[in-house]
């Protein structure tokens, strides 16, 4: 076998994410009313910013409506509150989000749980989680559900495979070891304290890395030819300010049979995801799931 042949393959997202936008545009096209997804974003913080505009313009290139409500950094939580319970009670609105971080004056926990679990389409509503955790019709948070379709359209198996996920997040790690106990893997849910964590890691078949350090995962960490899905963007400072950077460590990828690269391998996934998501909200509202 030639050298080239041995090569690590990259998992790119933007084939997968374009296919899943293609999804849901056809499902969009099929209802009587375009599905209008509504974000809320609190201040000006520059990463929420650009993600937001991402989101708008992706939306409306596949033929969604998409409103963004920019409301100002000192909002109280209860004008934030009135804003959703007027969205929930919209039923032009199909879905909504209010885009995370949030400042530190307003408790995330109570503005998630409050809105209308048939419109979130983040997937972080306990109706949602409770659902996907029992394998019941849910809203799937979109990072996760990303990574599920990102395999799928590869054709990485997990039925019956070892996956360890570093990472506990409710965003990230906990729902993905939900989709991956769906797909019929054993998950083994690590992080950043666990005993012996390079033992744990090298045991998968499929490492997927979600704690937010960059180079967190070295190549002792990893199985020979274990399939890495990375999913950390991590800015650096110092001599190569403004790069990004994934959790796992370059020469890790070395030992793997495939990757997701960073950027450009989950993070499609995660916008995609979040627009068939609407779609599907406003399927399941109209009664076309």
């Amino acid at each position: 076998m030639s050298a080239a042949a041995e090569m690590p393959r990259r998992l790119e997202g933007a084939a997968p994410a374009a296919a899943v936008l293609l999804r849901a545009a056809e499902l969009a096209a099929a209802l009587p009313r375009v599905p209008h997804l509504h974000v809320i974003r609190l201040g000006e913080d520059p990463a929420s910013v650009s993600y937001v505009r991402l989101k708008d313009r992706r939306a409306r290139q596949i033929g969604l409506r998409s409103t963004v409500h920019a409301l100002p950094h000192e909002t109280s939580q209860a004008e934030l509150l009135a804003r959703i319970d007027a969205l929930n009670a919209d039923d032009d609105c199909d879905g909504l989000l209010v885009q995370l971080p949030l400042p530190a004056h307003i408790h995330a926990r109570a503005v998630l749980e409050r809105i209308d679990a048939a419109k979130d389409v983040d997937g972080f509503h306990p109706l949602n989680v409770g659902r996907l955790w029992e394998g019941g019709e849910a809203l799937s948070p979109c990072t996760p559900a990303g990574i599920l379709e990102l395999l799928r359209y590869y054709e990485v198996p997990l039925a019956g495979r070892r996956a360890v996920i570093v990472g506990r997040s409710n965003i990230v790690g906990k729902p993905l070891a939900a989709l991956l106990l769906r797909a019929d893997a054993s998950v083994t849910i690590a992080h950043s304290r666990s005993a012996d964590l390079a033992a744990l890691t090298r045991e998968a078949e499929v490492l997927l890395v979600a704690v937010g350090r960059p180079h967190f995962v070295t190549a002792d960490m990893v199985r020979p030819q274990a399939v890495i899905v990375d999913v950390g963007v991590n800015r650096l400072s110092g001599e190569t300010e403004g790069r990004l950077v994934g959790d796992v460590h370059p020469q890790a990828l070395e030992v793997a049979a495939a990757y997701t690269p960073v950027p450009g391998g989950v993070g499609p996934m995660t916008v995609a995801q979040l627009l068939l998501n609407t779609v599907l909200a406003a399927r399941r509202r109209r009664g076309r799931a």
